[in-house]
């Protein structure tokens, strides 16, 4: 092994450079720094020295993997939807205060959820919170089986070892319910979220709601998604013939899209149509859109997503969890009092 002064020579040090000095392959190197099965421990020793010594990437990666325990913790989100990017934000927040280290898998329409938990468990994550997995089929309780789980959002109860941390969405359509009620209206419409548990949950939360406030009769369910466009394609379906008084959508995503339809179709928002959506999203904040919205305490899915993993980290076989976040309702100006019992779209905004 070569001594300190090799430092001088090798300003900025590469993976080939490690691999060198330690005597080894690029890619037996590579596989020991990120803690992967195939090094032996010798050679993982070797490596891990080397990478010490040339100080690559500035120690961050050898100091971290040459710990009993790295304090990394994997995060799984969507690139796309700002909720996860809150909720991470807090996460490094408190992971920080922890004396952990984030490391992200996003997951886009070209990289799976099964892509991002594979990355992360292979480099020597010791828990992984995925935050929003739609849709997860088998892959979070498979990888489960590895390495500690939990996830930010609604899944179903029979995802064995698998945690959560989610807002309460049947209490969620509650509050959308009854502020609605309170407002006068009666012939209130759903639009779901798509086929994830959490837009199941949120369907059923409506229609407990409905029950409850004597409106069975009125239960109207628009299959929808968690976009603008679907919020416009559901939109287009429920103001056909009798319109609803007030829509309650999955999020606030599809609520956005179901509202600029609505006004585009000629309905005032909201003297003919109230609009409700879920999240409290950074759009639904914006002056010209002031959405009504059922909101998340992001903090709060946070700090109880950080403490939940640590303990499933101290103990892996400890009993799965779940915990529920009291959601609010943020009464903005897409909703008002009911006025008349829907109306048909202007005829000059109507389509071909």
């Amino acid at each position: 092994m070569a001594t300190h002064s090799s430092r001088s020579r090798i300003p900025h040090p590469t993976l080939k450079d490690v691999a060198a000095l330690a005597g080894v392959s690029s890619g037996l190197a590579s596989m020991a720094l990120r803690g992967v099965n195939g090094p032996s421990e010798n050679t993982r020793r070797m490596v891990l020295a080397a990478a010490e010594e040339l100080q690559y990437r500035g120690n961050a990666t050898a100091s971290l993997l040459a710990r009993e325990h790295p304090r990394l913790l994997g995060v799984t989100c969507f690139l796309d939807r700002d909720l996860d990017a809150d909720i991470v934000d807090h996460l490094y927040v408190e992971a920080e205060r922890l004396g952990y280290e984030l490391v992200i898998g996003a997951t886009t329409p070209s990289h799976s959820l099964q892509a991002s938990l594979e990355m992360l468990a292979a480099n020597s994550c010791e828990a992984i919170i995925a935050v929003g997995p739609q849709n997860p089929e088998e892959c979070l309780s498979k990888i489960s089986s590895r390495i500690p789980v939990l996830a930010i959002g609604a899944i179903p109860e029979n995802r064995q070892g698998v945690s959560s941390v989610h807002i309460d969405d049947r209490l969620a359509m509650k509050l959308a319910v009854d502020h609605l009620v309170k407002l006068g209206h009666t012939d209130i419409c759903h639009v779901t979220g798509g086929s994830g548990y959490s837009s199941s949950e949120r369907k059923t939360g409506y229609e407990i709601a409905m029950r409850g406030a004597g409106l069975d009769k009125e239960i109207r369910i628009i299959e929808g998604g968690q976009t603008e466009e679907a919020g416009v394609e559901a939109a287009q379906v429920f103001l056909l013939g009798s319109a609803p008084t007030a829509v309650i959508a999955y999020n606030d995503a599809c609520a956005i899209g179901a509202m600029t339809e609505a006004r585009k179709l000629g309905y005032s928002v909201p003297d003919d149509l109230s609009v409700v959506g879920c999240d409290d999203s950074r759009a639904s904040r914006i002056a010209y859109i002031d959405l009504t919205t059922v909101s998340q305490d992001r903090e709060d899915l946070a700090c109880q997503a950080l403490r939940r993993t640590l303990t499933l980290i101290k103990d892996p076989n400890s009993t799965r969890t779940e915990y529920k976040s009291a959601p609010q309702l943020i009464h903005r100006s897409t909703t008002g009092p009911q006025h008349n019992r829907g109306k048909q779209p202007n005829s000059c905004a109507s389509r071909e």
